[in-house]
């Protein structure tokens, strides 16, 4: 018999669509891997009852964009106030020292903190393999995020275009074009579940138009479409990027993706922020979805992207915390409420909702994900919930429980966090792994990584630059 859990004594809970408040309290049936009941005053005998008294409950966040290694190199001085290509040029040669353990100890981290911020399904961007670090990359995450117990898609990404060829990425760490087409096939064929309650599964994913060639994007394309797995890129994030596609392709970088045959409802592109009115249409035309990365595009000053437009035009939405270096956290409760705030600086208080943040960032990510049987609380989806408390001075005097989750709270830690009917987040901590273990571990790879950088490269990564000539340029035409 599978086994059985409820959560009791919710003050709201939110769908997915709407808030469902049952005065006194609601709850939420589990049975196995999947929601059996919602309602007040659920009858039965369980063998797992959490308490939800002064909690609400929302269906586990979805990351759709992210870079786990980067949890590595957060907030580094050097790079602390630059734009995205210096930035990225800079923190490559940090990168190039990339090992194995260095993989799944920044794994383990990254997806911790989505965990206990209540996301329960999340993307991995992994485009960095060295040429001097051996191993399966990608099958180091995937033990990671079983250790956890977190539903993980990761997207196998890829460089094939260096320093030495125009490209943004230094020769060290990008490969050859065969040999990322075969690691594809490789890892579908291992990791791919493409089952309604699959835990792991495959996209296929190119870093960006400044570090692959035309060749590799068709190619990708047509191995994603012959295998049905999805495909996913960085695209119009910053003007510099504008200027490098017009110089070398001749065009926009949605331009460059309809040419190469990469729009449709199998692709969705990380962070969209300089799209015109036409490129907008065309997104909702074809069903290309977006993951919108507030945080990371504030905090590189990349933009504002068009969120409000591309919703309206039908276009599939999702949010994302990008990695961590762009971002500083992975905190994916504060990036429902950073994705509300930053269209309504833009677009005014009307400009977007708390359910519709809410939304993007449950259901909206799950669709583009193509996890369908998860975002929503309701009997017969997948098991995937986060609660978190309100009985604490920053929540006195709210009215709006649901509401006041996302617009009011000093910490955004999860009470409680259920993925795939198993309990992982307990009180506000994890109980499938240590805690302790993963900050011990990864604080000392992470010291170790930027040392030996320094050491390797002469370059002074602790120390902030001392003017613009000490800085590499934003953009070079090749």
């Amino acid at each position: 018999m599978p086994r059985t859990c409820v959560i009791r004594n919710l003050t709201a809970v939110f769908t997915g669509y709407d808030t469902l408040l049952h005065p006194p309290f609601i709850d939420i049936a589990i049975t196995g891997n999947r929601i059996s009941a919602v309602g007040p005053d659920l009858n039965g005998s369980f063998d797992t009852i959490i308490n939800g008294t002064g909690c609400v409950a929302i269906p586990g966040l979805v990351n759709t964009h992210h870079h786990f290694f980067q949890v590595l190199t957060r907030v580094i001085p050097r790079m602390q106030n630059a734009p995205l290509f210096p930035w990225l040029v800079n923190h490559y040669r940090i990168w190039e020292g990339l090992t194995q353990e260095a993989v799944y100890w920044s794994s383990l981290a990254a997806m911790g903190e989505l965990l206990v911020t209540g996301c329960t399904t999340t993307a991995d961007h992994h485009y960095l393999f060295p040429r001097n670090t051996a191993g399966d990359l990608l099958d180091i995450q995937f033990r990671a995020a079983n250790d956890l117990g977190i539903r993980f898609l990761a997207t196998r990404g890829s460089m094939s275009v260096g320093q030495s060829k125009g490209g943004l990425p230094p020769d060290q760490v990008v490969q050859d074009e065969d040999d990322i087409l075969a690691d594809c096939h490789r890892v579908i064929d291992r990791f791919h579940d493409p089952s309604p309650d699959s835990m792991q599964r495959i996209a296929l994913a190119p870093c960006s138009p400044f570090s692959v060639s035309e060749t590799l994007m068709r190619r990708t394309a047509q191995l994603a479409r012959t295998t049905g797995v999805s495909l996913h890129t960085h695209l119009a994030e910053t003007r510099d990027e504008e200027a490098y596609c017009l110089s070398t392709f001749g065009c926009r970088p949605v331009d460059l993706m309809k040419r190469l045959d990469w729009l449709g409802p199998d692709v969705w592109f990380a962070h969209c922020v300089h799209l015109n009115e036409a490129e907008i249409a065309l997104f909702g035309k074809t069903g290309t979805g977006t993951a919108h990365c507030p945080s990371s595009n504030m905090r590189l000053g990349s933009g504002i992207a068009p969120v409000r437009e591309l919703l309206d035009a039908g276009a599939p939405m999702g949010l994302a915390v990008d990695g961590s270096a762009s971002n500083d956290s992975s905190d994916m409760l504060g990036e429902v409420r950073q994705a509300l705030l930053l269209q309504r600086v833009s677009k005014g208080a009307d400009a977007m909702t708390v359910n519709e943040a809410l939304t993007i960032g449950s259901r909206g990510g799950a669709g583009i994900l193509g996890f369908d049987q998860t975002g929503v609380i309701a009997p017969g989806n997948l098991a995937d919930i986060a609660v978190f408390n309100l009985n604490s001075l920053d929540f006195v005097g709210v009215h709006d429980p649901i509401g006041g989750l996302v617009l009011c709270g000093d910490c955004h830690r999860a009470h409680h966090v259920v993925v795939n009917g198993r309990h992982i987040v307990k009180n506000g901590h994890l109980i499938t792994i240590s805690e302790q273990d993963i900050i011990d571990q990864t604080r000392t790879i992470a010291s170790r990584l930027v040392t030996s950088a320094s050491q390797r490269t002469g370059i002074a990564f602790m120390t902030p630059p001392r003017d613009s000539a000490d800085q590499i340029p934003r953009y070079r035409t090749p």
